[in-house]
């Protein structure tokens, strides 16, 4: 498969330029892996590989001796350590490493739970830049025409992505959600039951998007709200999940929704967790657009400088703005999704809404499946989905 250059590729780059070690995190199989070995390594640890990870539990000091050996023969090596969340206690040795300037390193990490995980955990404040790598953007597809249904269906995880067969996708994605979503975050003993974690994953999976009812779920399974709430605690942790904040800030005092929305991180893996097929109603897909819509945003949103927040903003009383993009302190940008090719005014009557409450935004978006901007009246202005980089660029969308 060739390789597919990513976004958060520079910042890694920029950071080694200046020897600041790097902690990058992302879901399994989003392609850390194969990023970070495009940076030649001057020594490579994979503890995920039971028997390395065994060495290294046994022997704390191993490496310690071998940044030593590699030191004098080449001053700051780079040194590579995949899963460190597989041995949480190596991190202390890390910051004396990194503290005397022994060497650079790239830790990756699936999981920061077990890293955040009790009192005696180092995560090494002030040594490491850290850098999330998620599946593919469409920022990162190129230029080639990108099939969106495909998008919907099977999601960017990069090895699934690349596969021209979709029956190997379909395989591919009951694998994930069979060996790891399942089995890998039973092993770490992150849960207990294992059938009720499932019946919580597919519900979770139905559920994206929305904004979550915890007594209704519990209700569904049998368990508590706060067991839940500490699953999906544990699929934000391990990056399952995206956690969307509603907008909550009111001039009126209006009553607005607090609770959260949580979108699943690749829509193939979300679809693999319901069990739903591939021929899905226009409705389904245009829900599925909508999760869509808000995982680009965030994505692009970490790239952007300063840094976005994705949120959404609801009223009790009905009216609802699928997402509010909130960049600095006095940016807000209010975008609807809609499945639409021609959206017209009353599509963006809720950004209207918005505007009204909220006078320091000064345009609003529709993203839709257009394939050309228009604007929709003189505030509100409809973009295809292919340009949702662009309400990035403070210049256009201000």
């Amino acid at each position: 498969m060739s390789y597919i250059f990513r976004k958060v590729e520079g910042k890694v780059k920029e950071s080694l330029e200046r020897q600041r070690s790097v902690l990058l995190i992302g879901p399994r199989q989003t392609g850390k892996t194969t990023l970070v070995n495009q940076l030649s390594p001057d020594h490579y640890i994979s503890l995920l590989r039971p028997e390395t990870r065994l060495r290294y539990e046994h022997t704390p000091s191993l490496l310690e001796k071998e940044v030593e050996s590699i030191a004098e023969r080449k001053q700051m090596p780079l040194v590579i350590i995949d899963e460190v969340q597989k041995i949480p206690s190596m991190m202390d040795l890390i910051q004396y490493l990194i503290d005397q300037r022994k060497a650079v390193f790239i830790l990756t990490g699936s999981s920061v739970r077990k890293l955040k995980r009790g009192s005696s955990v180092n995560l090494l404040p002030g040594r490491l830049n850290v850098i999330e790598l998620d599946p593919l953007s469409i920022v990162e597809l190129g230029d080639k025409p990108l099939d969106l249904n495909d998008i919907l269906l099977y999601g960017t995880l990069p090895g699934i992505y690349l596969q021209t067969n979709h029956r190997n996708q379909e395989d591919d994605l009951a694998s994930y959600v069979a060996t790891y979503l399942t089995e890998e975050i039973r092993a770490e003993a992150l849960v207990r039951n294992v059938g009720n974690f499932s019946r919580f994953l597919e519900l979770a999976g139905l559920e994206s998007g929305r904004i979550i009812n915890m007594s209704k779920i519990s209700q569904d399974i049998g368990v508590s709200s706060n067991t839940i709430a500490e699953y999906f605690q544990i699929l934000v942790d391990c990056m399952i999940v995206e956690r969307v904040e509603p907008y909550s800030v009111s001039h009126s005092r209006k009553r607005l929704v607090k609770a959260s929305k949580y979108l699943m991180f690749d829509l193939g893996v979300r679809r693999a967790c319901v069990k739903e097929g591939a021929k899905l109603s226009s409705e389904t897909m245009g829900h599925l657009f909508e999760q869509f819509v808000g995982l680009e945003l965030i994505r692009q949103s970490r790239w952007c400088q300063p840094r976005a927040k994705v949120h959404f903003w609801r009223d009790h009383d009905g009216p609802e703005v699928d997402y509010v993009v909130v960049i600095g302190r006095d940016t807000l940008i209010p975008i609807e999704v809609k499945w639409s090719s021609s959206p017209d005014i009353s599509d963006g009557k809720h950004i209207r809404t918005f505007m009204n409450e909220y006078p320091e935004a000064k345009a609003g978006y529709i993203v839709c499946r257009t394939p050309n901007r228009y604007k929709v009246d003189e505030a509100v202005t409809a973009i295809p989905w292919q340009e949702m980089a662009w309400l990035f660029d403070l210049d256009n969308a201000s």
